[in-house]
């Protein structure tokens, strides 16, 4: 009898640990299913910035890089902190500042007042993505981490669907650009609110053990209070694998945000704010969404965690479409297919690549292997940005973006033949 008892309560506490962890996990997508509508609204309103200011492309494209970068030097910082204090608080913080900052930058009157409150708020931005991962390793074991990092990115690419979206309606509505940075975030700051108040870092904080998967692992981990911080970044930074794998991602995301900037102005054209062929863009955000969560369950059942496989596949079929968009006219109903499958398979390759954080780095520094990996992905992004907008100035052809799109993605496949197992 008393072992029965010991029993029905051994399953039912662990039926509650399983409940939580699901609660964390969607509670962290939750948030950061809104942390886009902070700083991917702006290919929106770039339209509108450039007549009222009379700003060129290039100048544009140096704007949004100013953000990128910022928001790699924030990486770089926020996932250590976050490995050292936690990541709800700095999750929570990151929302409300990201929130406030893009009220400012929708006052500019131009460029300077555009560049400082936008590269501002990369550095707030940064504050999320690094420190969500680290809730999400705390509660998940490695078996399980290609599917919760895939739902993660799932949910990152909802959130460029909320913002394409919510930047299309506000346009319709007849709202001038301005309230494209003020209307949206304003979910990411309910969103910051509710995090704070009902997630928790670790399962020890609620009287749960790790999960079973990283006990070995943790058990054989150096104590992160025994480090310095400059031996962590040591650690990391000698990973060859890992490092060549962060360049890898670079290319994928300077291909990424290729798309999710300059694709929308491909699609406005001059008629910003009346035109049809805005909502054929939507097309990219919701690709990206479902790439995310399918390679993620690739990466764990049909390679076997081996994440180098479906970066690498997922890469050149991204190659293929982006340069077949470049043919494509506006208007073909085509090019909403094949938008689609490019953001499909550009975007898809990023819940394998946040999986090999704490598969390469281990579960204590997963914050801070994040934080470098997003570090070299915007660092990357941000290179593209200015080249793209350098080549539509001097050509005319917004189309240019695709063929920029297509190396970038060809180099990210190349590169990750280099993080085999």
């Amino acid at each position: 009898m008393v072992a029965d008892s010991m029993n029905t309560a051994s399953v039912d506490r662990g039926r509650r640990f399983r409940m939580l962890q699901w609660c964390m996990l969607l509670l962290t997508m939750m948030c950061y299913l809104f942390y886009y509508t902070g700083r991917q609204t702006f290919g929106f309103a770039m339209s509108g910035m450039e007549q009222e200011f009379q700003l060129s492309k290039t100048m544009l494209g140096w704007i949004s890089t100013a953000l990128l970068w910022s928001y790699a030097v924030g990486q770089a910082i926020n996932g250590n902190l976050a490995d050292r204090f936690g990541g709800r608080r700095m999750m929570s913080v990151g929302a409300f500042l990201s929130c406030g900052l893009n009220w400012i930058t929708s006052f500019a009157t131009g460029f300077v007042s555009l560049l400082v409150p936008w590269s501002l708020n990369g550095y707030a931005q940064s504050m999320g993505w690094a420190p969500g991962s680290r809730v999400i390793s705390n509660w998940w074991g490695s078996h399980e981490r290609g599917k919760v990092y895939g739902m993660y990115v799932f949910a990152a690419g909802l959130s460029s669907v909320l913002a394409f979206v919510g930047s299309i309606v506000i346009l319709e509505l007849g709202f001038d650009w301005r309230w494209i940075f003020r209307l949206p975030v304003l979910a990411l700051l309910g969103a910051g609110v509710l995090y704070y108040l009902f997630a928790r870092d670790r399962p020890q904080d609620m009287g749960y053990p790790i999960p079973e998967s990283d006990e070995i692992t943790i058990a054989g981990a150096s104590d992160i209070s025994a480090e310095t911080t400059w031996q962590r970044y040591q650690s990391v930074l000698k990973n060859g694998r890992f490092m060549t794998a962060s360049i890898a991602i670079g290319f994928q995301s300077m291909a990424r945000y290729g798309l999710l900037i300059w694709v929308p102005y491909h699609f406005l054209g001059e008629d910003w704010k009346h035109s049809s062929d805005k909502w054929i863009s939507v097309a990219l955000p919701l690709g990206m969404a479902l790439g995310a969560v399918t390679s993620g369950w690739m990466s764990d059942n049909l390679f076997r965690s081996n994440r180098s496989r479906v970066i690498c596949l997922f890469m050149i079929l991204a190659a293929g479409c982006s340069a077949t968009m470049y043919f494509l006219p506006k208007g073909n109903m085509l090019s909403i297919v094949m938008l689609f499958l490019t953001g499909f398979f550009a975007y898809g390759p990023q819940s394998a690549f946040w999986a090999l954080c704490p598969d390469m780095l281990g579960h204590e520094k997963v914050g801070l292997g994040t934080g470098i990996m997003n570090c070299c992905a915007y660092i990357f992004a941000g290179l593209g940005e200015p080249l793209i907008g350098k080549l539509i100035d001097q050509t005319g052809q917004t189309a240019f973006v695709f063929p920029i799109v297509t190396v970038a993605c060809l180099a990210s496949a190349v590169m990750s033949l280099g993080i085999r197992r």
